[in-house]
């Protein structure tokens, strides 16, 4: 009787220390840390990982993950600084530093920095340019982390980065980026092309003047390029003409047709004196008669002569006759 009294008083022993146990003994992982709330109240005092001892019945554990959250931002649609519609959605990445304030000033902070992030995007969106956005995302980042962080910091909880995922465009936008592009490449190819002509007119320049000064030095280069071409089994040679010779042409040629035009002139004027002859209103000249020649007097003459001389009083004239000068046949 004594033996089995024993046993039952061991038994219950066991099972009130088995209760116990149950009540009391809580286990927090590696990654997590716990908080107790004694009789509702919070013990400053962090459990960490491992096995941790309670009051049963006046302690309460909160277990608090610790790890890095990776925490998609869903798609935010903005209007850029620019005037441009665009769809933004990004990432964040955040740890919980102080388990306390993550589990006491905060109801769940899990939503608290989503609704923090969505809507900091949205601003940053308008502060922002679309070619910021695509290109230039490192500030932008580094904003957002920043606009993120602030209220976080509060909460117990740690920003570790903040990453824009895409930018979603409009079609209309993607053709227009991609026409700049395209006329960027072609402004840049044409700006080589150009270079490339001018250093090319350079070396001719100074091949030209090297062959100016040995005129058999553009012979033999023609009679090399002429060797080139016949090399690739052409059935048409083309040789090239001086434009000297050209011009040597043309003036020639306007030369001889001032000539006709000349001789034609003179044809005319031949043809127009015969019709007039030969309607009478020009005698024709009279063969072998000689015209009478008249002699100027000498410049002595001239000078000793008064010019009075020879002229007659006022009033008196000569019956039917005029003064002539005299000249000399």
């Amino acid at each position: 009787m004594i033996v089995d009294a024993v046993l039952g008083a061991l038994g219950g022993l066991v099972g009130l220390g088995a209760v116990w146990a149950g009540l009391s003994i809580r286990v927090v992982q590696q990654f997590q840390k716990g908080v107790v709330f004694r009789f509702g109240r919070v013990r400053e005092e962090i459990r960490q990982p491992g096995l941790v001892a309670l009051m049963p019945i006046a302690d309460r554990l909160r277990r608090v993950n610790v790890q890095i959250v990776t925490m998609p931002i869903p798609a935010q649609e903005g209007i850029t600084r620019d005037n441009v519609t665009v769809r933004v959605d990004a990432v964040v990445y955040f740890q919980v530093q102080d388990p306390v304030k993550a589990t006491v000033n905060v109801q769940d902070y899990n939503f608290a920095i989503s609704q923090v992030a969505q809507t900091s995007l949205r601003s940053i969106i308008g502060k922002s340019e679309l070619d910021d956005l695509l290109a230039n995302r490192e500030p932008i980042n580094q904003g957002l982390e920043l606009m993120i962080d602030s209220p976080a910091l509060g909460w117990g909880i740690q920003i570790d980065r903040v990453e824009i995922k895409d930018v979603a465009l409009p079609e209309s936008m993607k053709r227009s980026i991609a026409r700049q592009a395209e006329a960027e490449r072609e402004r840049r190819a044409r700006i080589i092309t150009a270079d490339g002509e001018y250093q090319a007119s350079e070396r001719l320049s100074e091949a030209a003047a090297v062959m100016s000064a040995t005129p058999a030095a553009l012979q033999l280069r023609l009679l090399q390029t002429v060797v080139e071409v016949a090399a690739e089994k052409n059935s048409t040679l083309v040789l090239p003409f001086p434009v000297e010779l050209l011009r040597f042409l043309d003036s020639a040629t306007e030369s001889q047709q001032r000539d006709l035009l000349a001789a034609a002139a003179v044809a005319a004027a031949g043809k127009a004196a015969e019709r007039a002859v030969a309607s009478g209103e020009v005698p024709e000249p009279e063969v072998g008669r000689e015209l009478p020649k008249h002699e100027l007097p000498s410049l002595d003459e001239v000078l000793t002569s008064s010019p009075l001389e020879g002229a007659e009083p006022d009033g008196q004239q000569q019956s039917g006759e005029r003064s002539e000068p005299k000249t000399t046949a």
